[in-house]
């Protein structure tokens, strides 16, 4: 758990336990997330991310634990959080048989606002993610990306503090995933909290203030992303060489190098620092060996997630960048 003041977390479970029969999805939990930043739960499926969001979000009761959000205790508050939150499931609570504006006047209803109001923050919000333009047509007809815009769209009807989005881009193809982070970023710059669970790892990096890794019930490891980086070791640099000539003098020359004679290519351990690189380029530039290909290697979130939970269902994603 971090160390930040209670006061100013706008959500703080302490020991959070759920289990279904003799299965245990949650297992004594905490979390720690400060108001007006996004945090992220990742795990494997099946890991229990869902069950902490629909626990969290007064959906579902948990077994035990101390839990507070926005301020209010879950066990003997639930109506003060639920008007304080909003919540995107997995799946879209768009009804494709009315048109956008139809649905963004429904929760306008639900969440009690005047006719006049409810007008007003249905057009701003439609406005807003760029949705004006279908308000009239049927949800059904929307485009998977246009569906989850509205879907958050009807979520910030009651101007929640506090938002849960479960795994808000799963399906969506890369143009409306990007589209999504920017959505999530202007949340945020609003001063809205924002509880992220995702499958993708990337998004986890470039949204994410905090990360928490979830596997058998347990938080394994919590913290920036560069700080879940750093606990991982491997980092190299790669060097291909299509002269065997000049693949052995460089491999003699480099013996601290992991040799892979098939391939041509040796991998020099590194934490991938400008120092580093500018040495090994320098060495190369002194004794005449040319590679073909230098490839940096860091250790990112892939690396992180597959060493706390055997990779498991995790999306292939590159690990190299060519230099």
């Amino acid at each position: 758990m971090t160390t930040t003041t209670s006061h100013s977390l706008a959500i703080a479970a302490k020991g959070l336990r759920k289990a279904y029969g003799d299965k245990t999805v949650l297992d004594g939990i905490d979390l720690a997330v400060p108001a007006g930043t996004v945090f992220s739960l990742l795990g494997p499926h099946g890991a229990g991310k869902t069950t902490a969001v629909k626990i969290l979000s007064t959906l579902i009761t948990a077994d035990a634990g101390d839990l507070r959000v926005g301020g209010h205790d879950l066990a003997t508050d639930p109506g003060a959080v639920r008007a304080a939150i909003g919540v995107t499931g997995q799946f879209s609570a768009v009804d494709g048989l009315i048109t956008g504006e139809e649905n963004m006047l429904l929760m306008a209803d639900l969440h009690h606002l005047s006719k006049r109001e409810g007008r007003g923050v249905a057009a701003e919000l439609l406005e807003r993610f760029d949705l004006t333009d279908a308000a009239k047509k049927p949800a059904s007809t929307y485009s998977g990306g246009m569906k989850r815009r509205l879907d958050i769209a009807m979520t910030l009807v009651g101007n929640p503090r506090i938002i849960f989005l479960d795994e808000p881009t799963t399906g969506l193809d890369p143009r409306s995933r990007h589209n999504m982070w920017g959505i999530i970023r202007e949340l945020l710059s609003d001063g809205v909290t924002v509880f992220l669970t995702t499958q993708y790892l990337e998004e986890a990096d470039e949204l994410a203030d905090r990360i928490a890794v979830l596997n058998d019930g347990k938080i394994a490891a919590e913290g920036t992303a560069e700080e879940l980086k750093r606990l991982i070791p491997g980092g190299h640099v790669r060097l291909r060489f299509t002269d065997p000539a000049a693949y052995q003098s460089a491999a003699v020359a480099l013996r601290d190098a992991t040799r892979d004679d098939e391939s041509l290519s040796l991998q020099i351990p590194s934490d991938g620092t400008q120092r580093e690189l500018r040495a090994i380029l320098d060495w190369l530039d002194s004794t005449g060996v040319e590679a073909d290909e230098l490839t940096v290697h860091t250790p990112d979130l892939d690396d992180v997630f597959f060493a706390l939970t055997g990779g498991t269902n995790v999306p292939n994603q590159p690990k190299e960048n060519a230099r």
